[in-house]
Formats: C-alpha cells, sequence, structure tokens
C-alpha cells in the first residue's frame, strides 16, 4: 500500500503500458465531442490514432474540462478512509480543470475536517504533464509524503520544459494562438513556429523556421540548452500520429543532449484536437522556462 493516492487526468497522455505498472492511482479520462457525441478520451494508440484520421478529414474535435462533481466523487472515499490524496491537474493556463478540483476539494474540507487532499496545478501540458505525474509517482515510491510531494511538485513544476512544433497552423489559429493570415501564409511557405509553455503554463510561440527537419533540430537544440544534468535524465517525447518522425526526433535529441533515454508516446485528443496531426513535443527537467 502506497503512503498515498494519486488522482490525475488523461491530459498527461501516459501511454497504456506506463500506467499498467502504476498502483494507488485514479487517472480520470478527459471528455472530448465529435460529431455531436461525448466521448471520454481513449488511451489506446489504435483508438487516438482514428481520432487524428477524423482531424486530418477535416472534423473538428472539441474538449471540456472534468467537473467539480466529477471530482468530489472521486475525493469523498478516500477522505472517509483517512487516504491522503494527491490530485495533479492540466495547466491552469489552458483549462478551467484545475478550478473545478479546488472547489471539490475545498467541499470535501468542509465535509471531513481530517482529510488531507492536495490539489497542484501542473502548469503543464500533455506529456509535460505526464514526465511531472512520473517524478510524483517516484517521490512517492521513495516514500514521500502527500503533503511532500505536493511541495516539490510546486517547486519543480516551472522548471518542467516544453518545447515542440507543430504541422499545420490552422490548428492554432482555430486556438486564436496565430492570425488567420499568419496561418495561411506560414502554410503556403511551410513556415514551422516553435513554441515553448511559460510560467504561467500558456502556449508562447518563440521562432519561426521553414521547414520541418529545421523545427525538429531547433527543439533539439533547446532541449540542450535549457535541460540540466540530462545524462541522468529520460526525456518525454509526445507526437501527434507522426511515429517515424518521432522517433527520428529520438535519435536526434540522443546525439545532442546526450540524455540517459527518450520515451515516446501520443499527444491524446485533448491536447491533439488544438495542436492537429503532425505535432511534436519534448519535455524535460531544465532551469528557468
Amino acid at each position: 500500500m502506497n503512503s498515498f493516492h494519486i488522482v490525475a487526468d488523461s491530459c498527461a497522455d501516459l501511454t497504456p503500458e506506463y500506467l499498467s505498472a502504476v498502483t494507488d492511482m485514479t487517472y480520470i479520462r478527459m471528455n472530448y465531442t465529435l460529431d455531436g457525441a461525448d466521448n471520454k478520451a481513449p488511451l489506446e494508440p489504435a483508438e487516438i490514432a482514428k481520432l487524428y484520421a477524423e482531424l486530418r478529414s477535416g472534423k473538428v474535435i472539441t474538449t471540456t474540462q472534468i467537473n467539480m462533481i466529477e471530482y468530489f466523487g472521486i475525493f469523498e472515499p478516500f477522505a472517509k478512509a483517512g487516504t491522503p490524496v494527491l490530485c495533479l491537474v492540466f495547466s491552469s493556463g489552458l483549462s478551467g480543470t484545475f478550478g473545478a478540483a479546488v472547489v471539490a476539494r475545498n467541499m470535501i474540507m468542509e465535509k471531513y475536517p481530517s482529510a488531507e487532499i492536495y490539489v497542484v496545478d501542473s502548469l503543464s501540458a500533455s506529456r509535460g504533464e505526464g514526465l511531472l505525474l512520473h517524478y510524483i509517482i517516484q517521490k512517492r515510491a521513495e516514500g514521500m509524503t502527500a503533503k511532500d510531494a505536493a511541495k516539490w511538485a510546486e517547486d519543480n513544476r516551472k522548471h518542467l520544459i516544453h518545447w515542440f512544433t507543430v504541422d499545420d497552423l490552422m490548428f492554432l489559429k482555430r486556438g486564436g494562438r496565430v492570425s488567420a493570415t499568419s496561418a495561411f501564409l506560414g502554410t503556403m511557405i511551410k513556415i514551422k513556429p516553435v513554441l515553448k509553455v511559460d510560467d504561467e503554463g500558456h502556449l508562447i510561440p518563440v521562432e519561426k523556421v521553414q521547414g520541418r527537419r529545421r523545427a525538429m533540430h531547433s527543439i533539439a537544440d533547446r532541449i540542450k540548452e535549457s535541460g540540466i544534468d540530462l545524462e541522468n535524465q529520460t526525456l518525454f517525447l509526445g507526437h501527434g500520429d507522426c511515429l517515424e518522425e518521432a522517433e527520428l526526433l529520438k535519435e536526434r535529441l540522443l546525439s545532442v543532449t546526450g540524455c540517459k533515454g527518450v520515451e515516446i508516446g501520443y499527444i491524446g485528443p485533448i491536447i491533439g484536437a488544438h495542436s492537429g496531426p503532425g505535432t511534436l513535443a519534448v519535455f524535460c527537467l531544465g532551469g528557468n522556462r
């Protein structure tokens, strides 16, 4: 039995293989809507790939946050049992999910004053959130309490570096990240933006390069510059249904950064609906964002 229970949302984009090895964790599948039907985000690669095919066909996927009623229902049994809970949540800079979790926690504390429920805003997304969750799982295995693990996560979340690029600017245009004109012209001349996540958990364009390979090389170079102790780190790499390019980027990262390893996984539909097919993202612990 672990010292505390972990609650996390599926925006963390951990692989089914990884999840199968973790005990005492509630992994909440987030919600999306396609063709008027509400669905739970899939975890299996084959099912995620089908959703990317829908995006490529021109369909629009919308996403919704986890509500406070769902969080309350998850928290309450652990509060009754006296089991501490650490809940890690998708960035408040991109979603209202954190606010819903906090409201649920406050309601629990009113009903069960001795309960231990810690809600942490990851200020991260996709496998960046997943990497922070990975470290929390490690800290728990090392014997850290829920309170101390929550503090560790809050102290280190702004050192969780995100660098990524997208293949189709039109998806960022839909989310208001680039203008319609910039998206159209950029697509015409094959401009590929390189973006990061800032201290508030927002997506920030940093650089525009011409061509996919240059964007991939820029990401590897930026990870080398911003990462710390990379030879002892396993990087997390996420892809929007472009595994072959992810493998190429993995090779580049291993060559350029000297990192311990690179774990590849899908960017799920919650982020993928907004970043689009062909997104590549790399995450590590580093200095300042």
